[in-house]
């Protein structure tokens, strides 16, 4: 590729660089080759961004619902009109492979789309008053200014799911996106600006995370704080929201069980698993991570697996055919190299894969071959731990019962999924399980009208469908006493 980019900070409706001028570098976790220099935006910048958010707000807030609409849905249009841009630029900076990455755009375009309608459809109520003197009124109100702290994996659509909601309730916002992809954001908030989302309405910085959520978490005027990433750090932000009694929205970790019935269609159950568990490289806090397979057709669903693992290219996003891109980081890279030789050492046998990769090329990157491993005991860190990672570790159940009961076994509770051609079975479990999220027969439930969110520590509120919206509105109760 040629020389590096050089991007701005969006505040109050201008492209800024950093107040002391310091800057981050992006790498392409593929070549590790550098792509671009963005400023390291602190809290002098979060200050000025919160400013813009604020004095942004009254009229944003007081604009008519299909006033609000018509310019999401300028945005949505700018959004699809360069999703290639926006696609080419996701490659490059995440890794996942190009179709991937066009579908992500979409994705993320969608919740700009849907909650441009969901905007008109922010109802009231009128309550039946004990006496004939008085009206009774229920109104729904922004929240206010909005800080939304984003992760690398999607780096689109966990942007638009929190920018959409927000700004069609009302709401300002202030995005802070992971200092991996920046890139992203930042063309995001370029088609928002070619849409006329009028200034200080959306407002995108770069720079430490700390600082910044620091700063948005101390500022009173940021009534609401919506985060996705690790629980370790929701637990922070949930204990700083404290001081202003933010509202808070955590969208955190998973680690979602497959259960494979006896009676599951095996051939759907392994290509459905496959796109679950190799989505973005594993790198999906929905993706499946313990597989749990009855043991009468345990080896049969294995050998299906393994057939279509071992069909899945790894290396570069942009070059054709690749399913498989890099980890983001070495990191990323070690903790699953972790994982899986702990798993080998205590018994597992790597069936495919178990190995960095080496694609074809002049490919430098944090690969590793998509892997499955069997001989797996509950007991492992890869059964414990989210993997965020290539591997797909199977193990054994008896009755129903117990498939639940150890799907159950998790301090999380975002996604699971099951396979089962039963009803009654299929009804029964999906109920049984304590996840936010269920797919029956599905590896892919997320859409934009459909709540997405977990149950005990993957988090609190929900994103997407109507619930979505609902996390950005505050309830006001009106008694008119009547002359």
């Amino acid at each position: 590729m040629g020389e590096p980019i050089t991007k701005g900070i969006y505040i109050g409706g201008e492209w800024k660089e950093a107040v002391r001028g310091g800057t981050i570098d992006v790498f392409n976790p593929a070549t590790l080759e550098k792509l671009a220099t963005v400023p390291d935006a602190g809290d002098d910048e979060a200050a000025q961004a919160v400013d813009a958010a604020s004095s942004a707000l009254p009229a944003w807030r007081e604009a008519s619902a299909y006033e609000r609409a018509a310019l999401l849905m300028r945005w949505y249009e700018q959004i699809m009109l360069h999703q290639e841009e926006i696609a080419r630029t996701m490659t490059m900076e995440q890794g996942k492979p190009l179709p991937e990455a066009r579908t992500e755009v979409a994705y993320a375009a969608s919740f700009i789309q849907w909650y441009a309608e969901e905007a008109k459809r922010v109802y009231g109520e009128i309550i039946p008053a004990t006496t004939a003197g008085k009206r009774l009124f229920v109104i729904r109100q922004a929240v206010g200014v909005v800080g939304a702290i984003t992760p690398w994996n999607f780096p689109a659509a966990m942007i638009t799911r929190k920018a959409g909601p927000a700004l069609a309730a009302g709401c300002t916002i202030v995005v802070k996106p992971a200092e991996q992809t920046p890139l992203t954001a930042l063309l995001l908030a370029e088609m928002a600006e070619k849409a006329g989302i009028p200034a200080g309405v959306l407002n995108v910085i770069t720079g430490d995370a700390k600082t910044i959520a620091g700063r948005l978490m101390a500022d009173g005027r940021v009534r609401k704080v919506t985060f996705t990433g690790s629980t370790e750090v929701g637990k922070e932000i949930m204990r700083g929201a404290a001081d202003t009694m933010k509202k808070i929205s955590l969208e955190l970790g998973g680690h979602a069980p497959v259960i494979v019935f006896d009676d599951a269609d095996l051939e759907l159950a392994a290509e459905q698993t496959a796109i679950s568990k190799f989505r973005n490289a594993g790198q999906t806090c929905v993706c499946a991570n313990r597989i749990y397979v009855h043991e009468s057709v345990h080896d049969a669903f294995e050998r299906r697996l393994a057939d279509k693992i071992a069909g899945l290219r790894v290396g570069y996003g942009l070059d054709e055919g690749v399913a498989i891109g890099p980890l983001i980081d070495e990191s990323g890279l070690d903790k699953v190299k972790r994982q899986v030789e702990e798993a080998v050492a205590r018994g597992a046998k790597a069936v495919v894969g178990g190995r960095t990769a080496e694609p074809e090329g002049s490919r430098r990157g944090f690969f590793y071959e998509p892997t499955l491993l069997t001989g797996v005991t509950p007991d492992m860190q890869i059964m414990r731990e989210e993997t965020f990672g290539p591997v797909a570790p199977l193990i054994p159940f008896r009755t129903d019962e117990e498939a639940v009961r150890m799907a159950n076994d998790s301090v999380y509770g975002l996604a699971a999924y099951l396979f089962t051609t039963n009803v009654n079975r299929a009804v029964r479990a999906a109920e049984g399980l304590e996840y936010g999220i269920v797919g029956v027969n599905d590896g892919a439930p997320s859409t934009a009208q459909a709540p997405f969110g977990g149950f005990k520590e993957s988090g609190l509120g929900r994103e997407g469908g109507r619930q979505g919206i609902e996390e950005y509105l505050e309830t006001k109760y009106i008694s008119l006493g009547l002359g």
